[in-house]
């Protein structure tokens, strides 16, 4: 079956009130997406801010007539002319696969490699994690991950006991167990999360090195290294809790840290932590250090 997309910038226009209209004439789905370039970062607790620019598609069956959902959205908001709009025929394809086309093997660091299940690098010396995307965050292809790889990568975590915090994909735990950790426990708000680590680890054949749970509170510590991909906010609301889980001369490694929020977040690490010179990538920070 083919498909008929509408897309329009929202300009002043209110989102759920256009999804009703959108609604009207059978919309089988509806995206809101960011039509600049300003990302919503950290919204508070049960908040859902939407974009300053926010572009809203909807998918329709072939046979859905949109020039008559334009009509309807001129007359229902009393407009002369619609925002930026653009309709598109869909062609059926095999979705589950086509987001992956780009998705190829990355490197991170000198070992390290993240690839999609059924590709492999050129390296006869490569450690992979293979990874699909999904619904938890996490691939590598994002730089806070990708900082994290790297450092897992440059340092020696043979035989050490880690926690990753906020485990999303999984990505880093197994990351972690493929360079030889003993073991890794890991933590996510997100009971996806929890469910995408296990199969993750599965898939890689280490799922018996890791033991992942939505309560921290089932990982005391102390651990050898503390990994917390997370955001600057949480990082420094949790730095005591953080801190007390690694073991005096273990590492920690902080990310998901925008470059204007080191001072912030270092300072809630620096009376414990022995910390690095920040590493940058795009705006974005990985801070580390070493437990007093």
């Amino acid at each position: 079956m083919d498909w008929r997309q509408f897309t329009m910038n929202l300009d002043s226009l209110q989102a759920d009130e256009v999804e009703q209209v959108f609604a009207r004439h059978g919309a089988l789905s509806v995206t809101l997406t960011d039509a600049g370039d300003d990302p919503v970062l950290e919204p508070a607790p049960g908040a859902t801010p939407l974009w300053a620019n926010t572009r809203i598609s909807a998918l329709f069956n072939a046979d859905v007539d949109l020039l008559s959902l334009r009509e309807d959205l001129l007359q229902s908001f009393e407009l002369d002319d619609l925002p930026e709009n653009l309709i598109e025929d869909i062609e059926e394809r095999a979705w589950e696969r086509e987001w992956l086309k780009d998705f190829r093997p990355m490197q991170f660091g000198q070992r390290l490699w993240v690839c999609p299940h059924g590709q492999s690098p050129d390296a006869d010396d490569a450690i992979v994690v293979s990874l699909d995307p999904g619904l938890a965050f996490g691939t590598g292809t994002h730089q806070t991950t990708a900082l994290c790889l790297e450092w897992l990568d440059g340092i020696d975590v043979a035989d050490q006991r880690i926690l990753d915090f906020g485990c999303g994909s999984g990505i880093l735990a197994i990351a972690a167990l493929k360079l030889g950790a003993n073991s890794v426990d890991g933590t996510d708000i997100d009971p996806q999360a929890i469910v995408a680590s296990n199969d993750n680890a599965e898939r890689n054949g280490v799922r018996e090195g890791l033991n992942v749970s939505t309560d921290a509170s089932e990982f005391p510590g102390p651990y050898d290294i503390v990994l917390a991909n997370i955001l600057a906010g949480t990082l420094v609301e949790l730095a005591d809790e953080l801190v007390q889980k690694l073991a005096p001369g273990g590492r920690i490694a902080l990310s998901g840290i925008l470059s204007e929020q080191i001072p912030e977040v270092s300072q809630a690490y620096v009376d414990s932590i022995t910390l690095d010179e920040p590493v940058l990538r795009d705006n974005w920070a990985l801070l580390t250090g070493t437990k007093r």
